[in-house]
């Protein structure tokens, strides 16, 4: 009833406060506030306007909005008006200042229950003592159940957790706050308990310290009992549990002074002794820090401090402006070679002449008083490499100029090359593949050997006429294409030769290198690739002469890489290919229109698939007949196993030494011995005998 007599005022409010046709407005006009600050947008001509906020404009006694009037200021208790003067539109921000803190013992300026503040504002825009518009604020928010103040260094006396519980509620973490999901936790009031009551840890966690444990007689239960039960259960009480030390082995946190983000803490510098770069290990710098490149996380956003690794190529783009706009690592940085020599960077500075590649939008803004400032465009970083050390490094900086409003696409690339190469081709340090370097290729048939094995880089509309091609990565598996304009009147034998010739294209290569170094006046360094032509179009199924429709397209193209691992060089596995297959897929394809056909085309998307499948390096040993058919003697398929029978009287049991497993393996084995022999009718006799 409360709530539903609180929506109609409200709706009365709002009621009262709307604005006729023509007139400034606030957008919205109303709010309910549950946080620290809200904003709203006052559409209409600034000049000289005036903002004020009213505190409480509700009548307590009619439950009716207060007559208003241009008088007040741009504070009122605890909030705070601030407003973002604009040409037609004005930002108006409302601010709370208070601290939203549930109360502590003796603490003052805090929050003395879970609703801290429950209040109505109202903001006015007035221009010569004339009430323009009006924006209501219902705010109802709560305290915080966070713990932010200062943690006390003195260590708290914590019983042996090996004989008696840690606590009595594991999950109460925080000291003074509520801990979500923690139902045992005295800090939490009925009402917020009620948030969380059907999701509450469980179990020692949540504060079951002591739970019966299944070996306790009085735990047993009629379903899954064993007939046994009675003579092995254990009568014990709660508090001498199995649970007992669940927490074992903790340790006392004390707030100790963080290391750096990216930083080797200065006694582990010492120790180590740089011997050169493995592949993925970060790069240093002089100050024992990682060498960092903005890159992509994982999330798609682009992360400014992240370190760059050996032999991995970088090419990244992110999208940032001139109000989110940061330097990245100074260039005067020197890098650590690998053996403990310093390179400093060779740095080169240009001039970006066409800032269209790289302004991805821009807003309509005017002309005058723009603020712009000159930003990095694009960081093009070259590692020159020789076995395991880095020789040097060359920087290309494109600079130009960002203005306010304009969203960048900035640059980052940073390849690996050797220095024995003449940089015609990339070759790996390790003579295997590297995941992520491109897979090599070669055209036997041709005087120029070198081929290439590309898929699709679609861009723009995604249509074939503007894709470009990108090579195959080792390791990588991907999927991509493009869209083919297609005409009604399209000759299904035309269209079939044109697909075909375009996923052709992509394969410029009768054969792909088996590592990254293989040489081409050696034959044996190459597999030859294995082509699956699509099939004849007349042993298919016939559609017939039906306009529009053609069977047997060649749409998908598919590239299957097998591979292995074939050795490991300086504990780094080297892959090599073994054999790559290309096979179509074809589709039945059927012209797509509207209302009308007439002039219009359809579209016919064509892909390119690449798998890579690794494979033992060696087929399995096969299995013998008798593992084929008596299974019951295989562990992999049976829950018992009797070739493990004296498993823990073996090398590879490591529970215990294997001095004690020994000793008891064979004094179990002398009272198996000394049991069949009592068990024996002629032991008696000759006791009797022996008796007499």
């Amino acid at each position: 009833m409360a709530a539903a007599g609180l929506g109609a005022l409200l709706l009365l409010l709002m009621a009262a406060v709307a604005p006729r046709a023509g007139q400034p407005v606030f957008q919205p006009s109303f709010i309910h506030m549950s946080g620290l600050s809200v904003n709203s947008f006052f559409h209409g001509n600034s000049s000289g306007v005036n903002f004020y906020i009213i505190l409480n404009p509700i009548d307590e006694e009619t439950g009716k909005l207060q007559v208003s009037n241009c008088s007040g200021s741009k504070t009122a208790g605890d909030w705070n008006l601030s407003v973002t003067p604009g040409v037609d539109t004005s930002k108006v921000i409302i601010d709370l200042t208070r601290n939203l803190q549930l109360c502590l013992p003796n603490a003052t300026d805090c929050c003395t229950a879970p609703l801290c503040v429950l209040e109505t504002l109202q903001v006015l825009a007035c221009h010569d003592s004339v009430v323009l518009a009006h924006l209501l604020i219902q705010a109802e928010i709560y305290a915080n159940s966070s713990f932010t103040g200062n943690v006390s260094e003195d260590a708290s006396v914590i019983p042996n957790q090996v004989f008696q519980p840690l606590g009595p509620c594991p999950c109460d973490l925080t000291d003074g706050a509520c801990d979500v999901r923690c139902c045992c936790d005295s800090e939490c009031t009925p009402d917020l308990k009620q948030l969380f009551n059907e999701s509450c840890f469980t179990g020692v966690f949540g504060g079951d310290v002591n739970p019966p444990f299944n070996q306790l007689c009085s735990t047993k239960t009629d379903e899954y009992t064993p007939d046994w039960f009675p003579f092995l259960c254990v009568q014990s009480s709660l508090n001498n549990t199995p649970f007992l030390g669940y927490f074992y082995h903790g340790s006392i946190c004390r707030s100790t002074p963080r290391v750096p983000s990216f930083k080797i803490p200065l006694q582990m510098s010492h120790a180590k002794v740089f011997t050169g770069y493995s592949q993925g290990d970060p790069i240093m710098t002089e100050e024992n820090e990682y060498f960092t490149i903005p890159q992509q996380s994982m999330a798609g956003q682009c992360v400014g401090n992240a370190p760059v690794a050996y032999l991995h190529d970088i090419d990244v783009k992110c999208l940032t402006d001139l109000t989110s706009y940061k330097e990245g690592l100074p260039h005067d940085v020197r890098i650590n070679s690998g053996i403990g020599d310093f390179i400093q960077q060779n740095v080169i500075y240009r001039t970006i002449a066409d800032m269209g590649k790289f302004i991805a939008k821009s807003e309509s803004l005017p002309t005058t008083e723009i603020l712009c400032q000159n930003v990095t465009f694009a960081e093009n970083y070259m590692f020159i490499c020789k076995d395991e050390n880095i020789e040097g490094i060359n920087v290309t900086v494109f600079l130009g100029r960002l203005c306010d409003g304009e969203i960048l696409t900035q640059r980052f690339t940073a390849k690996f090359v050797s220095l024995k190469s003449n940089n015609a081709e990339e070759l790996s340090g390790n003579p295997g593949y590297q995941v992520g370097k491109p897979v090599r290729a070669a055209n036997m048939n041709a005087s120029d050997t070198s081929g290439s094995l590309n898929i699709f880089q679609p861009a723009g509309r995604g249509l074939c006429t503007s894709a470009t091609d990108s090579p195959v990565l080792f390791g990588l598996d991907s999927f991509s294409g493009c869209i083919l304009e297609v005409g009604s009147n399209e000759d299904c034998t035309l269209l079939r030769e044109n697909v075909t010739e375009r996923l052709n294209s992509l394969i410029q290569a009768t054969h792909v290198g088996k590592r990254s170094n293989s040489s081409y006046s050696d034959v044996n360094d190459w597999v030859e690739i294995i082509r699956l032509d699509p099939l004849n179009p007349n042993t298919s199924v016939s559609t017939g002469n039906l306009k529009g429709i053609c069977p047997d397209i060649p749409a998908n193209l598919n590239i299957r890489i097998i591979f292995a691992d074939v050795g490991a060089v300086q504990g780094i596995a080297r892959q090599e290919i073994l054999a790559v297959q290309i096979s179509y897929s074809t589709v039945i394809w059927q012209f797509q229109c509207g209302l009308t056909c007439e002039n219009t085309v359809s579209f016919l998307p064509i892909t390119a698939s690449v798998q890579f499948i690794k494979v033992p390096a060696q087929p399995p040993i096969p299995m013998t007949r008798f593992q084929i058919n008596y299974t019951e003697f295989d562990c992999n398929r049976n829950d018992v196993c009797w070739p493990q029978l004296f498993y823990p009287v073996t090398q590879f049991y490591t529970g215990e030494p294997y001095s004690q497993c020994l000793a008891k393996g064979l004094s179990l084995a002398f009272l198996v011995f000394l049991a069949a022999i009592l068990s024996n009718p002629w032991f008696s006799k000759v006791w009797d005998n022996f008796l007499i």
